[in-house]
């Protein structure tokens, strides 16, 4: 295995006249970009940065998200993603984490988290920093197990923490990627959702194939879909969410969709269901893949022919892990047994940054903690069943909340659920169930609660049901339960 500098160093001199990269404001050709890239590594070295350095970088989506992840991985320098749809105080809590040399990104995202490190502004800055070094080159020397990233988590529970990715993490998620999407040499790449998590992964593919790659900087889905076909994309990173809005949208047409061969879906679990209701309208163009920022995206994995008699699997395990489901004390589980999944593997993060505890709590033997309650069958698939702490146990029983949500989806007036396991002084907890309606049918608490009864055990079907507006979600599309259950005790209080 090598370094993603040095594959994308051969797609460049295999492929110098292709595009590379493109988005709204520019284009480059693979020549065009490496000679920036290079450019951009000197400029890193002459500023007396060395292996092991932080950059953190902060923008929207934009073509310098790609080119950067090559010149750093040329220079040796760490980069440090951070989402610009975070709040600038957790964008410091990140930088104050990381002690990075170098912020590189938009002004108007950095010049309120008040920083004092040193900053280069894209646009004019950048720009200029890259024409001072033009036709200097520096390559440092780096191995596959040298680290490439500093990936933060979503916080969905207390500080997000800093996940360390190698080289050899990075090219083990590409590689899986590649197989599970079924990427060739004349794909075209497109990125809409975030490049600082899962579509970044996504970008890595390019270096195996010389691809072209075009960043969208907004999902907004009836333009989305006149934009894909018009660029011509064939592969590209959705989240569940992204996908229902552009289903369900008004005006979907999927001829639109006539260019993709494969939308890499990932990053929340999604109803079977709705998934169904995807397949229908678009056919099987969906290629299903499970993992962590610790073990990025292909911790399994299910091919597009499978996933239509699979609704209910995030696929069979991964090319570059192994995974096994155990108990509460670590003993592996039998076929078709709930417990926590576990990996190990290339795939598996290094551990968590400046946070030895957390790394000794996640990273046994070697064997990642995802944390995901699952199960797997005698053929090798593994079916999530939930969060390992969003288990509710109501009067010493097991309830888990993507059953429930699994039939409330059932219904085709929803468009999205979450449901909660709420505080009782007689059963421990309660079901508790939140409804965003789609408009297509009427919604009421009623019907659902009687679609419930004909379709689960009635200790498992909701003690109440809300139907509201919107639910909170994290900056890459995941339901945040947690800030559903503080509602739920201001509510009460």
């Amino acid at each position: 295995m090598e370094t993603l500098g040095q594959l994308a160093l051969k797609s460049a001199a295999a492929y110098p006249q292709k595009l590379a990269i493109k988005d709204q404001y520019r284009s480059f050709s693979y020549r065009e970009m490496i000679e920036r890239v290079y450019a951009l590594s000197a400029y890193f070295h002459e500023k007396g940065l060395v292996k092991g350095d932080r950059i953190a970088i902060l923008m929207s989506n934009r073509l310098e998200h790609i080119e950067l992840d090559v010149a750093l991985a040329l220079a040796g320098l760490v980069k440090v993603p951070l989402n610009y749809r975070l709040h600038p105080k957790e964008h410091q809590y990140m930088l104050n984490d990381s002690s990075p040399k170098l912020v590189i990104g938009d002004k108007s995202l950095i010049e309120p988290i008040g920083t004092s490190i040193e900053v280069l502004s894209i646009g004019e800055a950048y720009e200029h920093a890259i024409q001072l070094n033009l036709g200097k080159q520096y390559v440092e020397s780096v191995q596959e197990d040298d680290l490439f990233a500093i990936m933060y988590t979503s916080g969905t529970t207390g500080n997000p923490k800093g996940v360390m990715l190698t080289h050899r993490n990075m090219i083990a998620g590409a590689l899986s990627l590649a197989q599970v999407c079924e990427v060739d040499y004349d794909d075209v790449i497109g990125h809409v959702a975030p490049l600082t998590h899962g579509s970044n992964f996504l970008s890595h593919v390019s270096w195996l194939y010389g691809s072209s790659q075009i960043v969208f900087d907004k999902f907004e889905p009836e333009e989305f879909v006149n934009d894909l076909k018009q660029e011509g994309v064939s592969v590209i990173f959705l989240v569940p969410t992204m996908v229902n809005l552009m289903i369900q949208h008004p005006k979907f047409d999927p001829t639109q969709l006539s260019t993709l061969k494969t939308i890499n879906m990932a990053g929340s679990p999604i109803a079977a269901s709705k998934l169904e209701e995807a397949l229908k309208l678009t056919g099987p163009i969906y290629a299903e893949t499970y993992g962590q920022v610790e073990a990025p995206m292909c911790i399994t994995m299910m091919p597009k022919k499978e996933l239509s008699t699979r609704l209910d699997s995030c696929g069979r395990v991964g090319t570059f892990v192994q995974v096994k489901i155990v108990d509460d004390e670590g003993n592996e589980l039998e076929d078709g047994d709930v417990g926590e999944i576990i990996c190990k593997g290339s795939l598996v993060m290094q551990g968590y940054w400046n946070n030895e505890k957390a790394t000794n709590d996640t990273l046994k033997d070697g064997w990642l903690h995802t944390g995901d309650l699952g199960w797997k069958s005698p053929e090798g698939y593994v079916q999530i069943v939930d969060r390992k702490k969003d288990v509710i146990i109501s009067g010493g029983v097991n309830i888990y909340p993507r059953e429930v949500e699994e039939v409330l989806n059932l219904h085709a007036g929803v468009k999205e659920t979450c449901v909660i396991g709420v505080p009782d002084d007689k059963w421990g907890e309660n079901v508790v169930a939140y409804v965003v309606p789609n408009g297509k049918e009427t919604v009421t608490s009623e019907t659902l609660l009687a679609l419930c009864a004909e379709n689960m055990a009635s200790f498992k079907k909701p003690k109440s049901i809300h139907i509201v507006d919107e639910l909170p979600k994290s900056s890459y599309g995941k339901i945040l339960k947690r800030e559903m259950r503080d509602q739920y005790k201001e509510v009460r209080v």
